[in-house]
């Protein structure tokens, strides 16, 4: 039952994400078209393919991902995530331009608290999203994360933590943890 439930979920996942990344939108009339049956029928092979090909390294808990409170915060992480992308993005491109050029790159060690591999995962990509940081290193039986920073505010893990990990680590431990 189990097993079914993964495969189930991760075909369902698979196909979902094959009909946002191909849903039909005309450019040049400016408003969705029809849905194309062949796409369709290609986008429910390659979910099958998918779900073939990567059953074995899928979720554990499967359940967890038919939780609407998950999708809810999801949902809600998507903007708060942009937010600190585009902000990220305004102040690299500040000390770009800097004339004195305010840079002083390093690594800091942080921690989370995030027990989930995928939670630890999507932290990571978070973090690495976000410009001027980038995750190097990931030690999962400690929760700690090497970060690389292209402006070191603080070498402090404590301080380090609050300003690259808490932001997105609330919202991340109700989606995945």
């Amino acid at each position: 039952m189990k097993l079914l439930l993964r495969l189930l979920t991760l075909f369902v996942v698979a196909y979902v994400t094959w009909l946002l990344l191909v849903f039909p939108y005309d450019p040049v009339r400016g408003e969705a078209g029809p849905w194309d049956v062949q796409g369709l029928l290609l986008g429910l092979a390659a979910a099958l393919l998918v779900t073939v090909v990567a059953s074995r390294v899928f979720t554990h808990s499967p359940g967890k991902a038919w939780n609407p409170a998950r999708w809810f915060w999801a949902v809600v992480y998507v903007p708060v995530l942009a937010y600190y992308v585009v902000k990220a993005n305004l102040e690299v491109a500040y000390m770009v331009l800097h004339p004195a050029m305010p840079i002083r790159p390093g690594i800091v060690r942080v921690k989370t608290e995030l027990r989930s591999e995928s939670g630890r995962t999507a932290l990571a990509n978070s973090i690495t999203l976000t410009p001027g940081t980038f995750t190097v290193d990931v030690k999962p039986e400690t929760g700690d994360m090497y970060i690389h920073c292209l402006a070191v505010k603080t070498e402090s893990t404590e301080e380090a933590t609050a300003r690259i990990v808490k932001r997105f680590e609330w919202f991340l431990k109700r989606i995945f943890d």
